[in-house]
């Protein structure tokens, strides 16, 4: 083995490399193995077309942690990966595909279509996977699945039909969620609520053969061609007059009755409510209870339909304008109020929502809600944080029947067939030959698919091969973690629950682990529209995967957002080469012939112990935070430890024996240097997998790989308390002795005398013991220690550590005169800048004129130097005085 690493950290020489010897080497690999325990996580399935963001680079790292520690612990690790066919946007990039080429989807008609899909599919749907590999993800290849998988797609059959028979599935008329651009029902959780400036329209509904009128308010005057009553509380004495007469509809002149509803809220608005019960999910309900007529005014486009009169082929908002024009002129509008409201949006196309009737497949929601909620309170999963439990809650206590039928082509299509002769409906495995009821033959598929959702909600148990009941299914559900965005939990998290407790008889996941958003610098959702977006493969490309990775998890806490910094990314990739030199110092000194052997408790020194148990101690607070998801603390804990105390202290510590004539004392150093870097490799291995494994391929005598190494357990015989006490007593010294030197502006090469007062017989062994540490860390010429302070000057400076004074001799540090005359010359430029900045600042003409951050910068200066002033006369007072 080559025991030198390169001079460079440069993690383009090898992160691809040790990527495809992880893969080639099947460490990603699981199998059931009942002499151990399973640990699975299923990755959230990207879009099959989709690419790399920020978002998806902190999750994936996050499961990624996750999975590598569990593997080193010793569990039979699964991470299955997969993509999901996303059926809106995969059909809508599809259908602008065909447009470019003057086309519709229509005219090419479906098969074609769905092959055109299937080739986008095959031509893109590679990327994310590529790019994923490219962040060193530890997922098994060899189980990756898509969500059009055939055994999936068997999956969503069978769970469609068991739901169907059970009675849970229905066909039926229902208001649904329709976006007129992609031309289809969504779901309640595809609509996105902005809050709009809108309007309020007062419009009169008069009473037949009376003078009377009930003043209704509407946001949407177009949907009054479809009313067919107005409602009032029963209650209420304004209107109870009126309860069972007729109005005349404005503009169209039908006859609608004033129906009693307790639905309607008398203190709200007029008291009076237009039904419209084919354009709003309330009016639909009211429509149910009092058997009214659904008439439905608008096409698929959201334009006026036949039923509008002469306002059809309009646009719903040209309508609208004309509807309000024709009510003024006609006397019927009393007035027009600003009024801000909710309005839904189309998560996908940014189209505004319309809620419309229409007859579309439904999953009948609250006998699947009820199990959900209570395997929850049951804390039979959890959220990490638990707060995200309340939004779980809330979605499933206000649960509306799922519209499942979407009006697209890409997607699993319905088992369900029409008889064209006699309407029988059919829900079959198969295609079936004749109708059951009239034998007919002339029978056609249901041309719709399934929300992308129905089959994403089966992913912790689809991907294992339910509905066979196979070996993983048996071994590796439930799933130990659900890593997530909290923006998917009712769209995703909610849906997965309900159908692992009623296709699998158990919850899908333990535990729920909530990422937040990567928002940019200034705290900014990161989007197309701002340009703010920052592309992983760039950063990796920089800087190297391990660099990003490390940014991404240091600072993060489970459920928050969290902001994006290039100079972080920059202090990641500062850290791993800091890393790169201390490995490559430890094998330049291991000696051509390293034989290792059990610590030998006889032959440690002080700093020995001491970092052997500090290693101990990072290691059990490291699987501590790493079993409460708090992984971002671990991170900061191994970086620390790696940056302070290995690296810039016991590196440091140890070189006078490496560089000295002990033999034993050497071997012992050497060993320690490297039983310490192997744990710390371990331990940060996770987190910076390409690096950490690469030195390790250069380390004798190391276990095959570092991907399957042990994790780091903690050796109660390796804590070393006393050890701990002692070099923790002599860093704070020479803190603080540096401190000093750095004050008095003291050249690294200037040695000068340090002395100690104290009375603690133990604090004056360790000194003594330690006095090496002082000569090569603290630049000490010589240490005394003393019991008092006799005989040592006034001059000299000094600081306290715990029950010990220390001393620096002002003359041993400084030529008191030449520190004078260059603390007068510093005086003198100080003096220069405060007036040049002060003038600036006195002009009334810069003041008034001047960009407000430019004056902020030179008010700014002058707080500076005034500050840098104030040390260097309070320095020359205290020489002139010596």
């Amino acid at each position: 083995m080559e025991r030198n690493l390169a001079k460079k950290y440069n993690p383009k020489d090898f992160e691809e490399r040790i990527y495809n010897y992880w893969n080639e080497n099947n460490y990603f690999r699981a199998e059931v193995n009942e002499e151990k325990e399973p640990f699975t996580i299923m990755m959230p399935p990207p879009n099959v077309t989709g690419s790399l963001h920020m978002g998806h680079a902190l999750n994936g790292t996050l499961q990624d942690i996750l999975i590598r520690w569990k593997r080193m612990e010793g569990y039979e690790a699964l991470w299955l990966p997969g993509t999901d066919h996303a059926s809106i946007s995969t059909e809508a990039k599809v259908v602008a595909k065909i447009r470019s080429e003057g086309k519709t989807k229509e005219q090419i008609g479906r098969e074609k279509f769905l092959e055109e899909a299937w080739d986008w599919t095959e031509k893109y749907g590679g990327n994310i996977r590529k790019q994923l590999r490219k962040l060193g993800v530890s997922c098994d290849w060899s189980r990756e699945r898509f969500t059009l998988d055939e055994g999936l797609s068997k999956a969503v059959e069978e769970v469609f039909i068991r739901l169907y028979e059970k009675g849970l599935i229905y066909r039926g008329n229902r208001i649904i969620n329709w976006c007129p651009s992609c031309k289809t029902a969504i779901s309640d959780a595809e609509v996105e609520h902005e809050e709009k400036q809108g309007k309020l329209w007062h419009i009169k509904y008069p009473v037949k053969d009376s003078d009377e009128y009930i003043v209704i308010a509407t946001t949407r005057p177009e949907t009054m061609l479809g009313d067919v009553a107005v409602a009032v509380n029963p209650e209420d004495e304004r209107y109870k007059h009126l309860i069972g007469k007729k109005l005349i509809l404005p503009l169209v002149n039908r006859e609608i009755p004033v129906i009693a509803d307790e639905y309607v809220e008398m203190e709200f608005g007029t008291g009076a409510v237009k039904i419209t019960p084919a354009h709003d999910p309330n009016d639909f309900e009211v429509g149910l209870r009092h058997n009214l007529e659904q008439i439905k005014v608008m096409n698929d486009d959201a334009s006026i339909n036949e039923l509008g009169g002469k306002y059809q082929g309009m646009d719903r908002y040209e309508a609208r304008k004309a509807i309000v024009k024709d009510l003024e002129d006609r006397g019927y509008l009393v007035k027009i109020e600003d009024h801000n409201h909710n309005v839904g949006h189309c998560e996908r196309c940014n189209t505004v929502v319309e809620p419309i009737i229409s007859k579309q497949w439904f999953v009948k929601m609250e006998p699947l809600a009820k199990p959900a909620l209570k395997a929850y309170r049951e804390g039979r999963f959890r959220f990490i944080p638990e707060r995200f439990g309340k939004i779980y809650v809330h979605w499933l206590e206000n649960i509306r029947d799922w519209c499942i039928s979407r009006q697209l082509w890409w997607g699993h299509r319905l088992p369900v067939y029409y008889c064209q002769d006699c309407g029988e409906v059919i829900v079959s495995r198969q295609e079936p030959e004749s109708c059951p009821k009239c034998e007919s033959t002339n029978i056609k598929q249901d041309p719709d698919t399934l929300d992308t959702w129905f089959s994403s909600a089966l992913w912790p148990f689809s991907t294992l091969g339910w509905p066979e009941d196979t070996p993983e299914l048996k071994y590796f559900y439930p799933t130990d973690v659900l890593v997530t965005g909290y923006d998917i939990i009712f769209f995703w998290v909610v849906r997965m629950v309900f159908s692992g407790l009623e296709h699998m008889g158990d919850i899908p996941f333990k535990n729920v682990l909530i990422n937040g958003l990567v928002r940019d610098s200034l705290g900014r959702k990161m989007s197309k529209s701002l340009g703010n977006g920052i592309d992983p493969l760039e950063i990796i490309d920089k800087y190297g995967a391990d660099a990003l990775r490390f940014t991404l998890i240091t600072g993060n806490t489970p459920g928050n957002d969290m902001r994006f910094h290039m100079e972080r990314v920059e202090a990641s990739r500062n850290f791993a080469n800091k890393l790169w030199n201390a490995s490559r110092f430890v094998l330049m000194n291991l000696g051509e012939e390293l034989i290792e052997y059990d610590l030998a408790f006889n032959s440690l020194k002080e700093e020995d112990k001491w970092i052997i148990s500090r290693v101990n101690k990072v290691a059990k607070e490291v699987t501590e935070n790493l079993t409460k998801f708090e992984l971002g603390i671990a991170a900061q804990k191994i970086y620390d430890f790696i940056w302070s105390e290995y690296c810039d202290w016991y590196i440091e510590m140890v070189k006078p024996r490496l560089y000295g004539d002990d033999e034993a004392s050497k071997n012992t150093a050497r060993y320690v240097l490297l039983y310490v870097l192997k744990d710390l490799l371990k331990l940060l291995h996770p987190f910076m997998p390409f690096i950490t494994e690469e030195i390790w391929q250069h380390l004798p005598n190391t276990e095959s790989s570092l991907i399957i190494a042990k994790w780091p357990v903690y050796k109660e015989e390796y804590n070393f308390e006393k050890s701990e006490r002692r070099i923790g007593f002599i860093m704070e010294a020479v803190k603080n002795i540096r401190n000093i030197r750095a004050e008095m502006n003291v050249a690294p090469s200037k040695k000068a005398k340090v002395i100690f007062v104290t009375n603690n017989n133990d604090i004056k062994n360790m000194l003594s013991e330690g006095e090496i540490y002082f000569t090569t860390l603290a630049g000490a010429s010589s240490i005394e220690i003393r019991d008092n302070k006799d005989g040592i000057g006034e001059d000299a400076m000094s600081a306290v550590v715990e029950d010990c004074e220390i001393y620096l001799p002002l003359e041993e540090l400084v030529d008191i005169a030449k520190e004078i005359e260059r603390l007068e010359k510093e005086k003198e430029r100080l003096e220069g800048e405060l007036k040049r900045v002060r003038n600036k600042l006195s002009n009334e003409g810069f003041i008034s004129k001047a960009p407000k951050h430019i004056v902020d910068k030179e008010r700014e200066k002058e707080a500076k130097y005034q500050n840098m002033m104030e040390k260097v006369l309070e320095r020359l007072e205290s020489l002139k005085r010596k």
